[in-house]
């Protein structure tokens, strides 16, 4: 029963992180809003059992801060006489990805009678290796791949296919990447700053196999995943005092645990490579920056040369200001001006004014779960810092990964219902 129980919420998250849709079931009816009808019910039975209705003030501030950004975009729809919704509806959104978090979380505290801020990332690390494994499965199984494709979609599955990508089961491009990211920083984070963890050589073997996978596969599936392994372990070397060279006890185990991992999954990688054709071009193509680095001397992927032609900027004050209304090309076709670059899609679609706002709305996010979970403020940090250079690429929400804490921070959960959450 308990490995029933444990699956359901494996699958609960996943549903939540790497939403899509069943090609049996009408059109736009993904699983994130399923789980967000779950998370409605949900408050509505907490509200019910205290009689009353309690919104947390993190919930009420982030909630006027994505009105106000929603209310420029729409501005900037109505000046520029356009009809382009994507952000403008972002209120709508931010809270349609809040009652869907609010239901993964209210089941795993329900299961457990508590919840914590790494119960959540645990869950999130599952899910994430799972992908990783179904996407190896779906590249290497055809049943399993035409059983995929034929009952679960996220709407590019042709163009996955035509262009020959790793996907999993919801998870796939950016996306995909930018998540995988976020919880390979996640799990460095556990693994140095949880006592239970770094004191453990069994509990620090698991969290680096599973961040190997993640960072291994999850390169395969989207390259944007590089950006969360440099950013978690650059922290890994300054956090373990290799530059000051003031290594700790600890740290010395980290590092032993680490290279030991390494030494045993490093070998299988290198054998499938020169063995396996397919796997071959995977590698290459999930580490074409780091093959190009070694074999040619520079950095450069085909993706890179591409993003640098995507640098174009605004021609006049008024779409600096305020944007001229497009987030996608209106023609249907590739992006508006031709960029996918995250800052200056938005600048396109609202200006800096809508821009300066965005970035706000995870200011104070940041600010208040550094304050919330004391104990995880390097995570919030870099969350944060993961957020602005992942913009320098791509204009991903990371919403989603923070609203699973600012649910956590529901008076609901937080007070009434299950033991209060540790800082």
């Amino acid at each position: 029963m308990k490995v029933i129980i444990v699956s359901i919420l494996i699958i609960a998250t996943s549903f939540y992180l790497f939403p899509f849709e069943f090609t049996f079931l009408p059109s736009g009816l993904n699983t994130k809003l399923m789980m967000s009808v779950l998370g409605l019910f949900y408050m509505l039975k907490h509200g019910l059992k205290v009689s009353g209705i309690y919104i947390s003030k993190e919930i009420l501030i982030s909630s006027f801060i994505a009105i106000v950004f929603s209310l420029v975009c729409l501005i900037s729809l109505e000046y520029n006489q356009t009809s382009d919704l994507a952000y403008a509806s972002y209120i709508i959104s931010m809270w349609i990805w809040f009652t869907a978090a609010y239901a993964v979380v209210s089941l795993i505290a329900e299961y457990y009678n508590k919840i914590s801020v790494k119960l959540i990332v645990n869950y999130l690390i599952i899910v994430c290796v799972v992908q990783c494994v179904l996407a190896m499965l779906i590249e290497y199984i055809p049943i399993v791949k035409l059983f995929v494709d034929s009952t679960m979609t996220i709407g590019v599955t042709q163009m996955l296919n035509d262009n020959n990508r790793l996907y999993g089961i919801g998870a796939a491009l950016d996306v995909a990447g930018g998540r995988f990211a976020a919880v390979l920083i996640m799990i460095i984070i556990l693994v140095t700053k949880d006592s239970e963890i770094y004191s453990s050589r069994k509990l620090l073997a698991l969290y680096f196999i599973a961040y190997i996978i993640i960072a291994f596969i999850g390169n395969l599936i989207a390259r944007t995943t590089t950006v969360g392994i440099l950013v978690s372990l650059a922290y890994l070397i300054l956090n373990l005092g290799i530059l000051n060279l003031k290594i700790k006890i600890s740290s010395l185990r980290i590092w032993q645990v680490l290279l030991i991992v390494l030494s045993i999954l490093l070998p299988i990688v290198i054998f499938l490579y020169n063995s396996q054709e397919s796997f071959y071009e995977l590698i290459r193509y999930g580490f074409e920056g780091f093959f190009n680095w070694v074999e040619k001397g520079e950095w450069e992927t085909g993706s890179t040369e591409k993003l640098k032609t995507m640098y174009v900027y605004p021609e006049s004050l008024k779409t600096w200001i305020i944007g001229d209304g497009y987030f996608d090309n209106p023609s249907g076709h590739g992006f508006y001006m031709d960029t996918d670059v995250g800052y200056l899609r938005f600048i396109f679609y609202c200006g800096l004014a809508g821009l300066a706002v965005f970035i706000l709305f995870f200011i104070y996010l940041t600010i208040s779960m550094c304050l919330n979970f004391k104990k995880y403020t390097h995570l919030f940090l870099l969350l944060f810092l993961f957020l602005l250079i992942n913009w320098l690429k791509v204009s991903t929400d990371m919403f989603i990964i923070y609203a699973l804490f600012l649910s956590i921070s529901s008076p609901y959960i937080n007070n009434n219902f299950y033991l209060k959450v540790p800082n």
